[in-house]
């Protein structure tokens, strides 16, 4: 017999949507360690079951007949790394956030996370969407819980490209129902019309190149401990689909260079810092979505592991940035400088990110990030290798060396800030110590990976080709700094894509309100001042005509002969004027009606 989730433990999905209800009914300690509580009981029921027994908890969906089961857990090698690493960092976002006294934002972040672990576990098209639109929904209050005008411009902005990303998912997965008669979650690649859809609804959530401009716009404008949550599940989610769904398919192989390279150009040119990480994020996951398109084993064992350790330190990155923001009040590098006089724990755990973002030796990045390129240059794949190491050069130089060095070292800007609260501390040690001990005990993460891996990162050769890539960048960038040729921090905002659809949508709203406006002013004077009021005149003499019509035949009868009396148009005028129709009128129109029957019926 099958194991199900729901013989070996509660979906994990619905631990978080459903702990998330009495998390406002609690308080203090209680709270706290209520909320601690639902990841530990999330991955017991993840952990007790056997990824080799093919488990579900399967939901019948009505009678649509076989093929049509809402499968609400489906644990393989795949899905089970991503679940991990979901879970793991829901408990260090959650301990990030333990001094937040807002339920909003804990009720939010519970119910973001049970989306993202739904769309990992599902085993059905169906299930896949509804909890892709519950992580769309629960995510977008993270943005507004900070309760500015900012925010909740960028809340709108957000909710809107992912309306339009879920409608397209959306269209696709009706289309491939109809098509092939299956809603099962697998790989389908780009042979439909129905496959193009839901890629495109996948590509907004994964922000890939041109697509990721809502991203760098959302993300900064979020609360501090909701866009720790933020950097972790909406684009990995998408990852986790492309590969579950897309595995080999070319086209993503360049999309992903794209979007590795480009956005690299920008974190070196931002100022904001929560900007800066933005902008990060998205060329990390180019690597990813190239490893996915690239398809082998080893690209697919880099584009997890490289999510798995990924999420891990952009987390870190995040909670750095937001216990910078929280103690200073400033969230621009021109802004800020020698931190590390007054901030030194927060600067170290800044470093740990910087370095395994980097990908230096001994730090997680330099574990994960290789087996993607590798695997494109062991399919021979020069020009992506080529790309992929230049993007990896510029990461080194925008957040390996210029953010913790403008931040936390620079110009001292006579700031005196005090440390972080501990839960941040204590979030961001956990965070950092999970990076260095990824690196070192490498075999633990490799044994989650879906297929068996062979890979040795720490090889002379890669351990000395990768210290020349990082020792040459920063020599590179000391220099340039030096020279005062690095472009220094600057207050201002960047041109990116977001700027066509955000200037499209103003043009548009303006063209659709005069548009319709106009076209109703005309309506308003053709329909109700002109043809309206005719039938209304018409309407208003319409009986009296109508008895004139009918009583025509007899004018000859009923016609007064003397010249005083009224003609008979004008009896019958009167008389429906005043309201009092003469006895022989309303006779002889009994009569002519009584005539009309006996004829016809």
């Amino acid at each position: 017999m099958i194991p199900t989730l729901i013989q070996s433990g509660f979906p994990p999905s619905l631990v978080f949507i459903f702990g998330a209800i009495l998390v406002p009914f609690l308080t203090g300690r209680v709270k706290s360690a209520y909320l601690l509580l639902l990841p530990i009981l999330a991955f017991a029921s993840m952990a007790g079951v056997d990824v080799n027994g093919g488990a579900r908890w399967i939901v019948p969906l009505l009678d649509f007949g076989p093929g049509f089961d809402m499968i609400f857990g489906r644990i393989d090698a795949l899905s089970r790394i991503f679940g991990t690493v979901f879970i793991l960092i829901s408990f260090v976002a959650l301990i990030y956030s333990l001094d937040v006294a807002d339920d909003l934002q804990r009720v939010s972040g519970l119910c973001y996370v049970g989306g993202a672990l739904g769309v990992t576990f599902a085993g059905d098209l169906f299930t896949l969407y509804i909890f892709w639109e519950i992580m769309a929904v629960a995510s977008t209050f993270l943005v507004l819980a900070r309760r500015t005008q900012a925010a909740q411009a960028a809340a709108f902005r957000y909710v809107m490209v992912h309306i339009v990303g879920g409608l397209s998912l959306l269209a696709g997965i009706v289309l491939y129902v109809k098509a092939f008669n299956t809603t099962e979650f697998s790989v389908i690649g780009l042979g439909s019309p129905a496959s193009w859809f839901i890629l495109f609804g996948v590509a907004v959530n994964a922000a890939v190149f041109p697509l990721h401009g809502w991203l760098k716009d959302a993300y900064p404008e979020a609360t501090l401990a909701g866009a720790v949550f933020l950097s972790a599940f909406t684009t990995k989610s998408a990852v986790y689909v492309l590969a579950r769904m897309f595995t080999g398919t070319e086209f993503l192989v360049w999309i992903g260079v794209a979007t590795a390279l480009i956005p690299v150009l920008y974190a070196i040119l931002e100022d904001d810092i929560r900007r800066i990480m933005a902008y990060s994020l998205i060329s990390q996951v180019g690597f990813m979505v190239c490893a996915v398109g690239i398809g082998t084993p080893l690209a697919l064992n880099g584009a997890a592991a490289h999510a798995f350790c990924h999420i891990l330190y952009k987390a870190l990155f995040f909670m750095v940035a937001g216990a910078v923001i929280h103690a200073t009040g400033k969230t621009r590098l021109s802004e800020l400088g020698g931190l590390y006089k007054t901030m030194p724990i927060t600067c170290l755990f800044g470093l740990v990110a910087s370095a395994s973002i980097s990908a230096f030796p001994l730090f997680n990045g330099f574990v994960s990030k290789s087996m993607i390129i590798s695997a494109a240059a062991h399919e021979h794949m020069t020009a992506v290798w080529l790309l992929l190491e230049l993007a990896s050069a510029g990461t080194l130089v925008y957040a390996g060396m210029r953010l913790p060095w403008f931040m936390f070292f620079g110009d001292d800007k006579s700031l005196k800030p005090e440390e972080a609260p501990a839960p941040m501390l204590i979030a961001m040690g956990v965070a950092a110590i999970l990076c260095v001990y990824l690196a070192v005990d490498y075999k633990s993460l490799y044994r989650l990976l879906p297929f068996t891996a062979e890979y040795q990162p720490y090889t002379l050769a890669h351990v000395v080709a990768q210290l020349q890539l990082l020792m040459f960048g920063a020599l590179a960038f000391f220099v340039l700094l030096r020279k005062n040729l690095f472009p220094a921090p600057a207050a201002s905002e960047l041109p990116d894509t977001d700027l066509f659809y955000r200037k499209a949508a103003v043009l548009f709203n303006t063209a659709a309100d005069r548009g319709m406006n106009s076209l109703n002013a005309l309506a308003s004077a053709l329909f109700v001042g002109r043809i309206t009021s005719t039938v209304n005149e018409a309407a208003k003499d319409a009986p009296a005509r109508i008895a004139y019509i009918l009583l025509y035949p007899l004018k000859t009868l009923m016609e007064p002969t003397d010249k005083k009396s009224r003609p008979l148009k004008e009896t019958i005028d009167r008389a429906f004027a005043t309201g009092s129709v003469p006895v022989g009128i309303t006779a002889a129109l009994s009569t002519f009606f009584i005539v009309i029957l006996f004829c016809f019926i």
